[in-house]
């Protein structure tokens, strides 16, 4: 039997301070009824100004430069139509059930810490992104004002914060306000170019590129190095999932209006996109033939300053359009990347520390990664940088897709989309496992051990492993691994229930039933606990999955030495060797993109550092092993003394019972003698008051005169 714990009032507090949602904008937990409340078109607009991003104009001109108009164009509307594939069903569910890209996946075959991993790939997406986004923004600063670029780097990061701390609230109204002068100075140009009769249009189109064929014509390679960066915008679908889940329910009678919104906000985001590419494209190209430098035609400021030229003769007219129109996309997107990076920060942290702090402090948090990627230059090497973000992007929504599309209809996985720790294996192998076998395989190709073919066809060997290899999972585990333990109910209804920690109502598909506190409890709350050791699932935490795993393959002696003091060091110290050798091949890359560049003494250096790096984190992983194994000690003892004291308080509480009893019984015993021997007095009393009085009468009848 699970003894109930004692509630620490500073904890109520401190949940009570995250539950703000006018900041927290449900970035744990799902979308509750009451916050649906705004209309299909208002989410919609607030999703679609995502849209805005001008890296979509930079990744088709970079595209176009670099292997011509022919590939790229093929890479743009073969990578468009899958992307749009697989946003549908994303969306649908996130719309449905009221849950972000972190929550849907937890539900959709990863688990609950399996999903970690991916919460960690999609904030890079949105840094990534938000530091391309914000370079851009500070060119046109440059421009504009002669703003140095690292300040503008720092003026572009922080304006944002502000416009993002109240989340959907405010991003909504933004949104709102901002679209209509959006669209106007983002058409402009193009009609007054389609108006002039640009001669071009032919060459555009058979434009080579630097590396792409003389002629102009398909190449597979090429074709598949250019689709490898725009597979890089795969995990966009995910920003639009963080509006989408404030979707209002299906209503009859507006159901067309609702699958209208969703499809245009969630996948019909690729469709504007594309045509977004084609324009970058195209004012890349543009811009080259105006004279512009190859290295800088590909720079949006340089595109839309072209041609506004054609619209506007006045230099100076034409360099404030511009720069409004840059600096109006920019923030645009950019609050949709600093919200959306909020959500995945505070979603990986709070389930690896059981602390959260507050959407708030992640986002500064990610503003601050995105600075120091500006600082580095990360514009300069988007080419790069993309392709091989893509590949691990790419695998990990084909798995999620393949869930939904195959294993749920099938009844491989549940019908819902489960997100609550309460229920949730820590490691489900059919997300987790396709995506892993995926990203092995494409890391693999990506530096050509598989052959050249494979190597530029990369991308789409990711998606397509880890979308066949998630049902294939799912049936040989027999779905097995998708609930450690039934939920109560899945009623898709609107009552409320009061968490026992927080003391807050939530709506019920929120709330799991806890054993260790004897009470439902709120999703935040569940996942914040680190006194639980999830005591509600039987074998389904982490290291017991592993072990039993492993138990399957090693024999039983080497698994045992896995789960002691070394055997903790050594797979730290190998996860911790892993990211910063993953950190420091990236700073390779990004060192030798220069051809120039001494690779040979770059790559000496990076050695060296690996080495000192790794040396200084056996130390620290050591000392980490050692105080995570005093924590535990400590926390059993404690434990153990508090069951010991609990036992105690129930043994005097059994002998206050016993004494209780023994009272009332004694009580009982004495209220029964009383009235006992009160009836034999009055028995006893009234005979012997007859006698009297008759002896008296007698004594009145028979006295003798004497005495009358």
């Amino acid at each position: 039997m699970t003894s109930q714990q004692r509630i620490v009032r500073v904890r109520r507090q401190y949940n009570k301070w995250v539950a703000n949602q006018t900041l927290e904008d449900y970035a744990l937990r799902f979308t509750a009824h009451s916050a649906r409340k705004w209309s299909s078109f208002r989410v919609a607009n607030t999703a679609i100004g995502a849209i805005s991003f001008l890296a979509l104009e930079a990744i088709g001109g970079t595209i176009t430069l670099q292997y011509g108009f022919s590939n790229a164009a093929l890479a743009i509307m073969v990578v468009g139509v899958l992307i749009l594939l697989t946003s549908i069903p994303i969306s649908y569910y996130a719309a449905k059930y009221g849950v972000d890209i972190d929550l849907l996946t937890r539900g959709a075959g990863f688990g609950y810490i399996g999903s970690t991993v991916t919460s960690l790939i999609y904030a890079s997406f949105t840094f990534i992104f938000f530091a391309l986004e914000a370079a851009i923004m500070s060119l046109a600063l440059e421009m504009c004002f002669g703003i140095p670029l690292s300040l503008g780097y720092l003026i572009s990061a922080l304006v944002v914060i502000p416009l993002v701390t109240h989340g959907i609230t405010f991003i909504s109204k933004f949104q709102l306000w901002t679209q209509p002068f959006w669209v106007v100075l983002h058409i402009l140009p193009f009609v007054f170019i389609g108006a002039s009769g640009f001669y071009s249009i032919d060459d555009w189109t058979r434009y080579p590129g630097q590396h792409g064929p003389v002629d102009g014509s398909f190449d597979l390679l090429i074709f598949g190095a250019a689709a490898a960066v725009v597979f890089s915008l795969v995990a966009q679908i995910g920003e639009q999932v963080d509006f989408l889940r404030f979707m209002p329910r299906q209503r009859k009678g507006r159901r067309l209006q609702w699958w209208g919104s969703l499809l245009a906000a969630g996948p019909g985001w690729i469709v504007l996109g594309m045509i977004k590419l084609f324009a970058g494209s195209f004012l890349a190209y543009f811009a080259l033939s105006a004279g512009i430098p190859e290295q800088h035609a590909a720079e949006p400021t340089q595109m839309y300053l072209i041609a506004f030229q054609q619209m506007i003769a006045s230099p100076e007219i034409a360099i404030g359009l511009t720069g409004t129109f840059v600096i109006l996309s920019q923030i645009k997107i950019n609050v949709t990347n600093a919200y959306a990076g909020s959500i995945a920060w505070s979603n990986f942290f709070s389930r690896l520390t059981h602390s959260h702090p507050g959407r708030v402090v992640w986002l500064v948090f990610n503003v601050a990664i995105a600075l120091v990627l500006m600082e580095m230059g990360i514009f300069q090497a988007l080419e790069h940088i993309l392709g091989l973000y893509a590949n691990i992007a790419v695998a990990w929504v084909g798995a999620i897709v393949a869930d939904l599309v195959i294993n749920k209809p099938l009844g491989l996985s549940p019908k819902h989309i489960e997100f609550k720790r309460a229920h949730l294996y820590d490691i489900n192998p059919v997300g987790v496992g396709s995506m892993l076998v995926a990203s092995i395989l494409v890391t693999a190709a990506h530096f050509g051990w598989l052959g050249e073919t494979a190597q530029a066809l990369a991308s789409f060997l990711a998606l397509g492993t880890a979308f066949v290899l998630a049902p294939v999972i799912a049936f040989a585990t027999g779905g097995k691994y998708y609930l450690a333990r039934t939920p109560a109910s899945h009623a898709d209804n609107r009552t409320q229930e009061q968490c026992c920690i927080c003391e807050l109502k939530f709506d019920t598909e929120d709330m799991a039933h806890c054993p260790v506190y004897s009470g439902a409890i709120c999703s935040l709350c569940c996942s914040l606990d680190a006194r639980c050791h999830d005591r509600c699932k039987v074998d389904a935490r982490f290291q017991e999955q592993i072990f039993a795993f492993l138990s399957a393959f090693l024999p039983e002696r080497i698994v045992a030495g896995l789960n002691t003091r070394l055997g903790h060091y050594v797979s730290l110290m190998a996860l911790v060797c892993s990211i910063s050798g993953l950190f420091f091949g990236l700073i390779y890359i990004q060192a030798t993109l220069d051809p120039v560049a001494p690779k040979d003494a770059i790559a000496t250096t990076l050695w060296n550092v690996f080495l000192v790096t790794a040396l200084l984190a056996g130390v620290t992983c050591w000392l980490f092993v050692l105080a995570t194994e005093s924590r535990r000690v400590a926390q059993e003892e404690s434990t153990q003394q508090t069951n010991l004291l609990m036992r105690e308080i129930r043994a005097h509480e059994r002998t206050d019972e016993e004494l209780q009893k023994a009272k009332e019984i004694a009580e009982a015993a004495n209220d029964a003698k009383s009235r006992y021997m009160a009836g034999i007095s009055h028995e006893l009393r009234t005979p012997l008051n007859t006698i009297l009085g008759y002896a008296q009468i007698l004594y009145r009848i028979c006295r003798p005169p004497i005495f009358g």
